[in-house]
């Protein structure tokens, strides 16, 4: 473990300059981290009053809830992050691999737990479908494929120009990322049931787009979950961030909370000071990991700017989400660790987020309960409830209709559990698009940022680059890679590269 980093009142002397990251998301401490290991002095500037942005934890009456993410998928990634600065993510937290690593209701009786078990997810396929087991192999062989070449080839690229692409390998293999297939399609090449096809099919609902509007490349998902695994940090994901920050500290970083950004001054076409609520301070160089519309219509000049607000407006957004954290004075035998009720249709709930944008006919939701793995998290004998819904982004967000789906979505699983949930709670607090607006600055209240569209892919995100500021480089979800907390995590490491670049340039 690193011992912990007393703040300095001034940066080492071996620090080349200075310069800051604002927000300390997976993106920003994977930044800061990065530029204070190459020897920059690095202060970081997050609004609330804890790091970790969406990844925050909410501690209340013996309960901890991941207030976000709570899908640890391609531990590689976070071991590669680790790995960087000579330690591995053992030192910080105990991974567990899930079984099932998750599961599907597709009604009270039509549930489908999908084993980490290689062979064993074969056989759940054959008895579902004849000769599927067949056909996964085959998918998850191409899927593998996309999964390397994405991760060794196109997440570090930084999306500046098609030149990036000029890349044998990438052009020998073009038809085999299937950048040009629908996902939708090439599931169904492959599998005729219906649940087989909302099996492969669901992550791209929850961090994305239509499945008809979703290039096939992105199969690389399927490859992830079912191939590489279903992860759980013990303390949950509150436990990385925690691990990403003392890593930063022991580089040297500096952490300025309860610190919102609310200026950033350019001079001769570069940023020399940001400023908040405490004063200003001059930098050489900044990494904005913050939402990218608020930093471009928000602390930047409009003669500054990347985009206009015609481009956001254009864009297709990944869901906001609706979020319940619930306290229950009961242990609840039928949840796993990761439920998905996807006993409605997927299609019609597709539609109403990113088609005709509307709460609801009938949602899908996702239920965690992470006091199945870990017993700390909830009071003895007590179940800790995360309960997410999509929702399309900038839709109206009331007290009255967070309640109203609140019945809609207790009705069904307390039917699916046999049990009167609502009887045993002792805790309860909902997080829907007005939160993530106020909390994260997120544009239109989205909980994932940019959906991955075929005109969202690569060199066709916001870029990384601010185009008129040439010491300002973004990272996080509204930039390449995309959506996810791995991606978020690379996107940190190549904006800073970036940086790092243009200030050994200069």
């Amino acid at each position: 473990m690193p011992k912990p980093y007393k703040t300095p009142t001034n940066f080492p002397d071996a620090a080349k300059s200075s310069v800051a990251v604002i927000g300390s998301g997976f993106s920003g401490l994977s930044a800061a981290a990065y530029l204070a290991k190459a020897g920059y002095g690095v202060n970081v500037y997050e609004k609330n009053a804890e790091a970790g942005g969406r990844a925050r934890q909410l501690i209340d009456n013996g309960y901890t809830f991941d207030m976000g993410p709570s899908w640890y998928w391609m531990p590689e990634v976070f071991e590669h992050f680790f790995n960087d600065f000579g330690y591995k993510a053992a030192d910080f937290y105990e991974l567990e691999q899930l079984d099932p690593g998750f599961t599907i209701v597709f009604g009270k009786d039509d549930v489908m737990n999908v084993p980490a078990d290689y062979t064993a997810l074969e056989a759940l396929f054959e008895s579902i479908e004849h000769g599927s087991a067949r056909q996964l192999s085959l998918f998850l062989d191409e899927a593998g494929y996309k999964y390397q070449t994405g991760m060794n080839k196109l997440v570090h690229k930084p999306g500046l120009s098609l030149l990036e692409f000029a890349d044998w390998d990438l052009i020998r293999g073009v038809f085999k990322l299937q950048v040009f297939t629908s996902f939708s399609k090439h599931v169904r090449r492959f599998f005729k049931d219906p649940r087989l096809i909302t099996l492969m099919e669901f992550p791209v609902l929850f961090l994305g787009a239509m499945p008809e509007d979703t290039p096939a490349l992105y199969s690389l998902m399927n490859y992830a979950g079912l191939k590489l695994g279903t992860w759980y940090p013990k303390g949950g994901f509150g436990k990385v961030i925690d691990g990403m920050k003392k890593v930063c500290e022991a580089q040297g970083v500096v952490f300025h909370t309860n610190s919102p950004v609310n200026h950033l001054h350019v001079e001769n076409r570069q940023i020399n000071k940001i400023s908040t609520r405490y004063g200003d301070s001059s930098y050489d160089g900044v990494i904005a990991a913050a939402d990218y519309h608020h930093v471009e219509s928000q602390l930047l000049d409009a003669e500054l700017r990347n985009y206009d607000e015609g481009y956001w407006d254009k864009r297709v957004m990944a869901p906001s989400s609706l979020i319940f954290y619930l306290g229950v004075t009961r242990k609840i035998e039928k949840l796993e660790h990761h439920t998905l009720f996807f006993d409605a249709d997927l299609k019609l709930h597709a539609i109403e987020i990113y088609k005709d944008p509307q709460w609801p006919t009938k949602p899908l939701f996702y239920v965690c309960c992470p006091s199945k793995s870990d017993d700390g998290l909830a009071p003895e004998g007590h179940e800790n409830l995360f309960i997410l819904m999509p929702l399309a982004p900038g839709i109206e967000d009331t007290e009255a209709l967070r309640e109203e789906y609140f019945g809609l979505i207790m009705d069904r699983l307390e039917d699916y559990c046999s049990m009167d949930i609502r009887a045993a709670l002792d805790y309860k607090k909902s997080y829907c698009v007005k939160d993530f607006t106020t909390d994260y600055n997120s544009f239109k209240g989205n909980a994932y940022g940019l959906a991955n569209t075929l005109m969202q892919t690569a060199h066709l995100k916001p870029s990384i680059k601010n185009k008129k500021v040439k010491n300002l480089f973004y990272a996080g979800q509204l930039t390449v890679p995309g959506p996810g907390v791995p991606p978020s995590i690379i996107s940190g490491k190549v904006s800073a590269q970036l940086l790092i670049q243009y200030l050994n340039k200069k």
